[in-house]
């Protein structure tokens, strides 16, 4: 019996990120670069409450998905290279940009690596402790890849308008340090947080 979360925190959880996401809209500095780095909050957390009942899934997944969704819209809200707090880490360590958009990509690969464990496991689909962690991993890389394939479109299709979107801050290596960040995250999910999974799952 997998682990879960109940019906009313799901839900409540679910308000909270509906409030945000109406803040962050009204108060986005640009709506078109808001409403790209959002889509995936629209389009995962009604699937999440449709799908609740029929295939829930542990808690430990529905909280990194919330915190995860708060960054999207947070980083759409100001754009990520203006994004405050990365400013204040930016200053705190002496670093030439704003780190904030790495911080997006590290649970891009945390998020969709432990959502991938867990589908895996529950359906006894690779059963190899390493070979599962291996597919994992190269499943948060695949996702990475696309989304930076995106972004290169939107890039082609927008031209400069897409500078927002791209938040490169003039860093020629910004794709590679994206899916590296990516790689970083899919690591914690199998290293770090593999145990505590596994007991959610009940395995």
């Amino acid at each position: 019996m997998v682990k879960s979360v109940h019906r009313t925190s799901l839900y409540t959880a679910a308000l909270v990120l509906l409030l945000i996401l109406i803040y962050t809209g009204w108060f986005a500095k640009d709506r078109v670069t808001w409403l790209m780095e959002v889509v995936p909050v629209m389009i995962v957390a009604p699937l999440l409450l449709v799908t609740w009942q029929r295939y829930p899934l542990t808690s430990l997944l529905y909280v990194l998905i919330f915190f995860h969704a708060i960054i999207l819209m947070v980083g759409g809200m100001y754009t990520y290279a203006k994004v405050p707090i990365g400013f204040d880490v930016q200053q705190l360590f002496g670093l030439s940009r704003n780190p904030y958009d790495k911080l997006g990509h590290f649970f891009q690969g945390l998020v969709p690596a432990l959502a991938a464990r867990e589908i895996l496991l529950r359906g006894q689909y690779v059963r190899g402790g390493k070979m599962l962690d291996f597919v994992v991993c190269c499943i948060a890389l695949a996702i990475s890849a696309t989304y930076e394939l995106i972004e290169w479109w939107a890039a082609l299709a927008m031209g400069q308008g897409a500078d927002e979107f791209l938040g490169t801050q003039g860093d020629p290596w910004d794709t590679q340090s994206d899916m590296f960040c990516a790689l970083l995250g899919a690591l914690t999910t199998v290293l770090v947080l593999g145990r505590w999974h596994k007991r959610q799952l009940n395995m």
